[in-house]
């Protein structure tokens, strides 16, 4: 028998992605693996079990983790999940870290070499592992479709025998992967679409997709990007010259979408109550950073908020997961992508070079030791994780890179994918 790599049934019941599909199993067993996929581990994506037996796969139960030397998961593993894992084994997940320091420190407990698929560094070798970009693609189109659907007009402008039906004028908050792709939707469906970030790169960008850009361009705007692209916080002072402007934007506007993000920080208040208030309604707002905080005062994780002037405040969490189907096909290649290069080819057997630039960016854990530098702390002063939905970002900081670690030293680790831009990636 040949190392083996189970795929697991996410326990979180709001999570319906798999991190393998019928193709990445037969990939995984071309690579001299066994794969065991748990019984039901596809079916919230569409994927039935027979699929991946097709494919080359074995069902199982989730007591077949404990002889796996790869686990692929969707979620961080849960402290139960960790009992039944071997000690050594691989475990590559979306591990969401920041603000889970007790979390981090028991999968070092746990002896598992936890790979956190969030801060793959966004280089050409890398593009086809970049979980942040596949997953936030999804969540600014499910953003449009939900803010589409809330809104209960039609977006385009129609002009018929009976009158003509208006367009509907959206704006986009942050543009990164999210934000751009929300830009594409909306305009596709007709709507007329303006959009707003800090740095000035995306301005070309945002006109390439046919919308507006909308920025107070001053001195500290044209300096609002590192080297590396990455955006910087903003001061208080250009925050407020720019509230000041999408203010009377804001109460213009049909739907808004709001993807703002700032690394390892809660993520930042853009729309105040009173923006909300000065809005039509029945106008829409979409808020994708709801889980970190949220970027509009109001906003409720997880539930469709409707205000007394009729303005409606969407909150879903997990929206990739609202397109499984789909999310679960782009995250299943981007872990095979991953894993692949940590395979020894004529043995036929993982082989992880811990000083490889991708290893060393998103290792968390490895031989008992919490070995990413952004949370080296977490083992010595672990802290119980807060119950409320914690106001972080799933990504490292990029204007503020961890000191260098002698055990893994990785400039890359500390410039996190999804903070290339303001948005969810």
């Amino acid at each position: 028998m040949g190392q083996i790599v189970f795929i697991p049934r996410e326990i979180d019941p709001n999570e319906p992605r798999v991190a393998a599909s019928p193709e990445t199993v037969k990939r995984l067993a071309g690579l001299g693996f066994d794969v065991i996929v748990e019984k039901g581990a596809g079916l919230g994506s569409r994927i039935p079990d027979q699929d991946f037996t097709a494919a080359g796969g074995a069902i199982g139960t989730a007591a077949d983790a404990k002889k796996a030397d790869v686990v692929l998961k969707v979620r961080r593993p849960t402290d139960g999940e960790l009992k039944g894992y071997k000690p050594g084994a691989a475990v590559i997940a979306i591990m969401d870290p920041y603000g889970n320091d007790a979390a981090v420190a028991a999968m070092a407990k746990a002896g598992i070499t936890a790979f956190s698929m969030e801060f793959m560094p966004r280089i050409t070798r890398a593009q086809s592992m970049d979980v942040l970009s596949s997953q936030a693609n999804l969540a600014g189109y499910q953003a449009v479709i939900d803010a589409a659907a809330e809104y209960d007009r039609a977006l385009p402008m129609m002009m018929t025998a009976a009158g003509t039906v208006p367009a509907a004028k959206a704006f986009v908050m942050g543009v990164g992967v999210a934000g751009l792709q929300a830009i594409a939707t909306a305009r596709r469906l007709g709507a007329i679409v303006t959009a707003t970030d800090v740095r000035p790169a995306v301005k070309e960008q945002v006109q390439s997709l046919g919308a507006k850009f909308l920025a107070v361009e001053d001195e500290e705007f044209k300096a609002a990007e590192t080297a590396g692209g990455y955006a910087k916080e903003m001061s208080k002072e250009y925050q407020a010259k720019q509230a000041a402007l999408t203010a009377e934007h804001i109460a213009k506007q049909d739907i808004v979408i709001t993807t703002a993000l700032i690394p390892g920080r809660p993520a930042p208040k853009l729309i105040s109550a009173a923006m909300v208030a000065s809005m039509k309604p029945g106008s829409v707002i979409v808020d994708l950073a709801v889980e970190r905080g949220g970027n509009v005062e109001g906003a409720v994780p997880g539930k469709v908020v409707t205000t007394e002037n009729g303005i409606k405040i969407v909150g879903h969490l997990n929206v990739p997961g609202r397109v499984a189907a789909s999310a679960s096909l782009l995250y299943a290649k981007n872990l095979y992508a991953f894993l692949e290069t940590m395979v020894d080819k004529t043995a036929k057997t993982l082989a992880i070079k811990r000083d490889d630039e991708l290893v060393k960016a998103t290792m968390l854990t490895d031989a008992g030791q919490v070995v990413h530098p952004n949370f080296a702390k977490a083992a010595q002063e672990p802290r119980v994780e807060p119950a409320a939905v914690p106001a972080k970002t799933m990504v490292a900081d990029a204007s503020n890179p961890a000191p260098k670690k002698t055990a893994a030293k990785n400039p890359a680790a500390a410039k996190s994918p999804s903070s290339k831009s303001k948005g969810t990636a």
